[in-house]
């Protein structure tokens, strides 16, 4: 054997493309009310104010007429696009090919934005009025609607049993049908560790049936629980879990995800132009659906993607 058979050595690269950890679909879509809509703003909901029942003010005594208030909630569209372009030339000089990762990519960049337009509207500022030009800003009212840190507790604390009770506790008095109306809670990893470290979650002592499904909590006192790790925090060890009834928040689609794959004549080498676009916004439909549960995590304010 020649001592110089190493000149020959070659480099082997895989043909497979793999995408970087990242969340892949959208946790919210499906858990909350959506429709379609075109033009720069809509009203996907009317509503109708509660009225108070009336005592007759006497024999043949004058009717008091009673007027139920009425308000509509918007909507309003925000844009997005990918645009990817990959050169043929490029192409030539790799036996990887990259055109249906790119667009799994893009589809995954898009569910995570859907998500995102949703959890700032959840906790945002929604408008209501029943004309588009005299619209009133509702702002979160952190105070009726987020259960502290501290809830249940002498010091912050994650995501507790008693905050959930909690939760039912003030769903029920802000008279959700929890019955019709499904409500999700939308946690972190940080928050599954509480709940897995938590007797009263695991242990079937405390359950008429197991609460852990294959080593997950998925399902709690009611609630589906949903895990994403787009939970902004509002302090820096403060995450804001989300419970959301699904007639609580509305996504309005303006156009769907579409991803289209063409040439682009115009530049050299004539590269594929994978094109992704949508248009889409959310809102909140009534205070009392869609509630805050503060919760302690060290994890940081750092969003994956």
């Amino acid at each position: 054997m020649s001592e110089n058979l190493y000149s020959l050595y070659t480099t082997q690269f895989s043909a497979n493309l793999e995408m970087k950890l990242q969340q892949t679909g959208s946790k919210f879509r499906g858990r909350i009310s959506e429709g379609t809509h075109v033009g720069k703003q809509a009203s996907p909901i009317n509503q109708i104010g509660a009225i108070k029942a009336r005592r007759p003010a006497g024999r043949f005594a004058p009717k008091d007429r009673t007027d139920a208030g009425f308000t509509r909630r918007w909507v309003f569209p925000i844009d997005g696009e990918i645009d990817q372009l990959i050169d043929s030339f490029d192409e030539l000089k790799t036996i990887v090919d990259p055109k249906s990762a790119y667009v799994s990519n893009a589809a995954s960049a898009i569910a995570r934005d859907w998500d995102d337009i949703i959890i700032a509207a959840a906790t945002g500022t929604n408008y209501t009025g029943t004309e588009p030009g005299s619209l009133s800003a509702e702002t979160f009212d952190t105070t009726a609607y987020r259960i502290a840190d501290n809830f249940g507790s002498s010091a912050a604390s994650g995501l507790t049993v008693a905050k959930i009770v909690e939760l039912r506790r003030i769903l029920r008095h802000n008279h959700v049908d929890l019955e019709s109306d499904p409500v999700t809670i939308f946690a972190g990893s940080t928050q599954e560790s509480d709940l897995l470290n938590q007797v009263q979650v695991v242990s079937t002592e405390f359950n008429d049936r197991p609460v852990l499904t294959d080593g997950k909590v998925t399902r709690f006192l009611g609630f589906d629980i949903v895990y994403t790790e787009r939970l902004p925090t509002y302090t820096t060890t403060t995450r804001g879990v989300l419970a959301i009834a699904k007639s609580g928040m509305y996504l309005g689609v303006w156009k769907d995800a579409i991803n289209k794959v063409s040439t682009r004549n115009d530049l050299s080498g004539e590269p594929y132009d994978l094109y992704s676009q949508w248009s889409c916004g959310a809102t909140r439909t009534q205070p009392g659906k869609v509630i805050q549960i503060a919760c302690y995590d060290a994890a940081g304010a750092d969003i994956t993607p």
